[in-house]
């Protein structure tokens, strides 16, 4: 028998806190905080991922953040920063391309790719004798998003997605992705360039122990307090560094924490999400022997497209005309109040959902956001915005009208859009093809505003899918599906509510509705596809749904090579696997997958060259994957079929420990468990493994397995 493959308020005391880095001691007396031109000092961004200016002590806020605050101290702080969008990936490709969303045309998390001819700090700063090295801590920045030009280091390990719906993406903690940082600062003998994101604060929120407990009635502000814990130490090395660096600090984006009925960010752009922390400084080693610099604080509207013209005025670069922005330099060092409208925007559900699209402009502290209800408010007398004043200040409301017609408005470029071939293919097949087009125009009932219950309803489902609650979720996501058809998320986490129950047609059939109904298609057809090829049920139609896919998105592409492999088109799913690689070199799924395919091959072939040749080549991507996902566990699972195949069998036994550990549904490696715990006389251990997989395992892909595994148990 063979192996198988496979926001509370929050009452804290004010507490004196000792300088943690020396370089920000106060000392009486000093200058006023100035930029100045300096073409070889370093440059240290820090990303925040999801960091609402309020939180911060230094903002008024209840997180206690001392190391940021003192970066402050010295400093400028923005009071009035805002982003571009609402959502990791197009903000912070305005952040490093001084570009606006619908220039650079990145609209969303999923489908995207930054393109590789766009200019950024790095590619602009690289050629100019800086090291570039990016260290970052979210899954929406990995290297498949197309991020990494110009780069020396594009340090992004962790774990890949798994499954269609999480409530979170995956990532690594601030003090890891601090850590690789520090490292690599320390080896520069240079002028660098060193961008660190942490992603932390982002939901959920997790913070260790130390902090979770000291904000136990608010989570989020846990998180804050962590992350500025993590990044003392970059701070610290900062300071000790001979040549003086210019340090940046600001967030994507924010978090609604309910305001708005908001749970998180995404959906709206009001200023809980749309108003970001920004501090710039320059620390430098002498500044501990030297008067303590004083510093700013300013109020002046400024924006994010502002950072790239405000680097390059401060390394004496050449000033790109064809960029929005305008560098902050004479906003901190004269006081410069000019104009700067901001466009602003939130793409997501109207791309993933179909409902209306949000953008909007501010002019000063007049905000207007364009949706079938507009809004307009005063942020200097409604800084909550409560007072929609659309109905009353008309004049105003079309000022603002016509400023943001100034800016590209035209409806965003839809993930998944393919050729004309492609799109006979599918219909073809009976499929409704392409990414559900932008409406003529969109009604009342298409504004987030009307839609809150239907997002909170969603959020709510995936905690009870987290949960073992499968069958509310289903209930609850079937009536988000009746009351909105086009919501292309709620038909995935439906999907996948019924796939990890072992319901593989329940799953198939509910994407396929999605598809009938119009729902935005570039996930739908993708997780489709998976279903319809590991689930062996038509590898032409998986293909065929696949192929007119951007040939630069990942997703796409390993689920495409999956059905490839299904179809037996071996040749056409390892180029497929590399082409992963060519986009992700560190795209842990793409080698397991090429793993699995090798094995495949080397199981079924008769000459012991060939074997031998295929189980090393499965055996090193194995180990590839592992390396770049040390949290795979199908690529544990794997790697033990390899090693019980060349006789390693304790070795393999404690690959396959390992891949159930990490996940309770790798079903195969639990029937190889009490497989090969049996044949070497591990009686116990062989029962134990074997009652889990009796239980859990799905009867609609285990059931003749399930069958000779029971007929083994003892009673009981």
């Amino acid at each position: 028998m063979a192996s198988r493959t496979a926001r509370s308020v929050l009452f804290w005391a004010v507490l004196i806190v000792t300088a943690v880095v020396t370089y920000v001691a106060f000392q009486p007396g000093g200058r006023t905080f100035s930029l100045e031109r300096d073409p070889e000092q370093n440059v240290l961004l820090v990303t925040i991922d999801t960091l609402r200016a309020d939180t911060m002590s230094s903002y008024g806020g209840l997180a206690r953040t001392p190391n940021l605050d003192r970066l402050a101290s010295r400093g400028a702080r923005f009071t009035f920063a805002h982003a571009h969008s609402v959502v990791t990936l197009p903000s912070h490709t305005s952040i490093l391309s001084g570009q606006l969303p619908y220039e650079h045309g990145i609209r969303d998390n999923s489908g995207f790719r930054v393109k590789a001819v766009t200019p950024t700090l790095a590619t602009r700063m690289k050629p100019r004798g800086f090291a570039t090295g990016a260290f970052v801590g979210g899954f929406p920045l990995t290297k498949r998003f197309g991020l990494t030009q110009g780069f020396d280091v594009y340090d992004d390990q962790m774990p890949e997605t798994r499954g269609a719906i999480e409530i979170s993406m995956p990532e690594r903690r601030a003090d890891a992705v601090v850590e690789r940082a520090t490292e690599w600062i320390g080896k520069q003998p240079g002028k660098f360039f060193a961008w660190v994101h942490v992603y932390d604060p982002h939901s959920p929120y997790r913070a260790p122990e130390e902090f979770a407990s000291s904000y136990a009635q608010d989570p989020y502000y846990g998180e804050v307090a962590f992350v500025d814990h993590a990044l003392g130490p970059l701070f610290d090395r900062i300071a000790s560094l001979q040549r003086p660096t210019l340090v940046i600090v600001t967030a994507d984006h924010g978090e609604s924490l309910g305001d708005h009925g908001e749970l998180t960010h995404g959906m709206f752009a009001y200023e809980p999400t749309l108003r970001v922390p920004l501090i710039v400084t320059k620390i430098t080693k002498e500044a501990k022997d030297t008067k303590e610099t004083k510093g700013l604080v300013v109020d002046s509207p400024v924006r994010h497209v502002d950072l790239v013209p405000t680097v390059l005025d401060l390394l004496g670069l050449e000033r790109d005309a064809a960029l929005p922005g305008a560098s902050l330099v004479p906003v901190v060092n004269s006081g410069d109040r000019a104009d700067r409208p901001s466009y602003f925007e939130a793409m997501t559900y109207n791309l993933v959902r179909g409902w209306a699209p949000l953008r909007g402009v501010l002019q000063g502290r007049s905000k207007y956001i364009d949706l079938p209800i507009p809004e307009l408010y005063d942020l200097a007398a409604d800084p909550a915005e409560q007072a929609n004043l659309a109905g009353s200040g008309r004049d105003r409301l079309q000022v603002l009208t016509n400023l943001l017609r100034g800016f590209n408005t035209a409806p965003p470029q839809r993930p998944g859009q393919e050729t004309a071939e492609a799109v006979d293919k599918l219909r073809s097949l009976g499929y409704v093809s392409g990414s559900a087009p932008a409406k003529a125009s969109y009604t009342e009932a298409d504004d987030p505003k009307r839609l809150v219950a239907i997002d909170n309803d969603l959020h709510k489902a995936s905690e009870l899918t987290q949960n073992g609650r499968r069958d509310e979720a289903i209930a609850m996501l079937r009536s988000v599906v009746a009351r909105r058809p086009d919501t292309a998320d709620a038909y995935l986490s439906l999907a996948y509510a019924y796939w990890e129950s072992g319901q593989p047609q329940p799953a198939i059939a509910v994407l396929e509705q999605a598809l009938s109904a119009g729902a935005p298609d570039r996930d739908v057809r993708i997780r489709l596809g998976l279903y319809l090829a590991e689930s062996h049920t038509d590898a032409r139609r998986a293909i065929a749904l696949l192929e007119g896919l951007s040939s630069e998105d990942v997703e796409a592409l390993n689920g495409l090579g999956v059905a490839y492999g299904d179809a037996g088109r071996s040749a056409d799913a390892v180029r497929t696997f590399q082409r992963v690689l060519v986009l992700d070199p560190t795209n842990g799924l793409a080698f397991q997958n090429l793993s699995a395919l090798a094995l495949q091959r080397a199981l079924s072939t008769k000459a012991d060259a060939e074997r031998r040749a295929g189980l090393q080549e499965a055996e090193s991507h194995a180990r590839k994957a592992i390396e770049a996902d040390p949290v795979l566990p199908d690529a544990y699972t794997t790697l033990g079929v390899v090693l019980s195949t060349t006789g390693r069998k304790t070795e393999a036994i404690d690959a396959w420990k390992r891949a159930v550990d990490l996940d309770r549904t790798q079903f195969n490696a639990l029937y190889n468990l009490w497989f090969e715990l049996a044949a070497a006389g591990r009686r116990d251990e062989a029962i134990l493994y074997g009652r889990r997989f009796v239980a859990t395992a799905p009867p609609a892909f285990f059931a003749p397995d399930i069958a000779r595994v029971r007929a083994t148990l003892p009673p009981g």
